[in-house]
């Protein structure tokens, strides 16, 4: 049976990123560059003042006395000197302006007393380069700006913007249908018979798949137990533009487990059935013909949210051209805050919550669990706790063991983590 890190290269062997395309700056936000873009211009492209104040040359304060200054010229933002600076010169300068010729430091207008028409005294000392930012000091033109696989953040279209890019190069998001399967489900608007239940499943995945920054096909039917029904569900979001397909239940042992055999049917080569972690052993992935990523999620929620955090998550973000430490899952180390013991012989991913830090690493509680059913448990944690296999007692402080955080979550101490869309790539 495969490990997690070994099904995970097996999928991240068959993810490559979706071809890239063009589209508006505006439409850009949260989707990895799919180019280099280099510096059009300097930036800033002039000597810039930082204050509103005098432009000087500042060997005429070095000494710290005050002078009085002929002021020759005024430059608001936006308009540029039409003279340059002599001895005993100032212009009278807004922030953002161009200084002037000779100019190479600004008094701040706090420091200025007026002394007449036309005349400004002004207090030292002053140093070279004092409240002004030289040309090119934040890039020079040619210099590289953001590189391909680059996640585009509100500060990094900014960026784009002032290098005058109005449409980059992108890859786009993945997208995904889910479909749920099993004759006990039925809708969640309905009211279930009994022995039969209501489908949690795909609206929870449908929601994981957009929070992993894919676009979900309008919801499907629930599939139903017979290979009449799979079939046409499957083949209906595979030829609907699915890059993703993502099946819940029918995937164990059991003689009406249908989905992989179905799968297969339709000429979806299977890579591999059955990972070793608990919750989520069953968890089957393929590749369809042309190319879509096929995953079999258990049926039971909690495994499933689980598959869809270790394994289809980080499939998504190899779609998307996500690279390195970006693609996750993202985890980190953590110690036990309580007692704890552990009992399995297969990794287990226990729904945990972070309770502080200490000496800057995490301190976790693992929560009461019932099992892959209990999705309530689920809904109090924001991360799962993985311990490795074999009976273990923890005592508190314990660790470290790995913790993976799910989605964007604010928790306690200043703690703020970012699984989507993070700044660095």
């Amino acid at each position: 049976m495969l490990t997690v890190e070994q099904a995970r290269q097996l999928i991240d062997d068959h993810a490559r990123a979706l071809p890239a395309h063009l589209v508006p700056l505006d439409e850009a936000l949260g989707l990895a560059l799919a180019e280099n873009v280099a510096a059009d211009m300097d930036s800033p492209p002039f000597d810039k003042a930082l204050v509103d104040g005098y432009a000087v040359r500042s060997s005429e304060l070095a000494t710290g006395e005050s002078l009085a200054f002929e002021v020759v010229e005024e430059v608001p933002a936006g308009r540029v000197p039409t003279r340059g600076l002599g001895a005993g010169q100032a212009t009278a300068i807004m922030t953002g302006a161009p200084l002037p010729a000779g100019a190479d430091a600004v008094v701040m207008l706090e420091k200025a007393i007026e002394a007449g028409t036309g005349k400004v005294l002004l207090s030292g000392p002053i140093s070279p380069g004092q409240n002004r930012l030289a040309r090119g000091r934040e890039y020079g033109e040619g210099g590289p700006l953001l590189g391909e696989g680059a996640l585009l953040s509100p500060a990094r279209i900014g960026l784009l913007a002032a290098a005058g890019r109005t449409n980059v190069r992108v890859v786009p998001r993945p997208r995904v249908a889910v479909v749920s399967t099993g004759d006990e489900l039925v809708e969640s608007d309905k009211v279930p018979a009994q022995g039969r239940i209501r489908d949690s499943n795909a609206p929870m995945l449908r929601a994981f798949m957009r929070e992993a920054g894919a676009v979900c096909l309008p919801p499907m039917p629930i599939a139903r137990d017979d290979r009449g029904s799979l079939s046409d569900l499957f083949r209906a979001a595979l030829e609907d533009g699915a890059d993703v397909l993502v099946v819940s239940g029918g995937v164990s042992a059991g003689r009406r487990d249908l989905v992989p055999s179905v799968l297969e049917g339709l000429d979806v080569r299977p890579v591999f059935h059955k990972v070793r972690l608990k919750p989520g052993k069953p968890l089957w992935f393929g590749v369809a013909p042309r190319g879509q990523l096929v995953f079999g999620l258990p049926g039971n929620p909690v495994s499933g949210i689980v598959g869809a955090l270790l394994f289809v998550a980080p499939a998504i973000r190899s779609l998307r051209g996500v690279r390195g430490k970006d693609q996750g899952p993202l985890a980190l180390p953590a110690k036990l805050a309580v007692t704890f013991s552990h009992r399995g012989d297969r990794p287990t991913y226990h729904p945990a919550r972070i309770v502080g830090s200490l000496a800057g690493v995490l301190l976790v509680e693992p929560l009461a669990w019932a099992g892959s059913p209990d999705l309530l448990t689920v809904t109090r944690a924001n991360g799962y706790l993985h311990f490795p296999a074999g009976d273990m007692d923890f005592e508190p402080g314990s660790g470290p063991l790995l913790f993976h955080p799910t989605g964007l979550e604010y928790w306690g101490e200043g703690i703020c983590l970012n699984r989507l869309n993070p700044e660095d790539s």
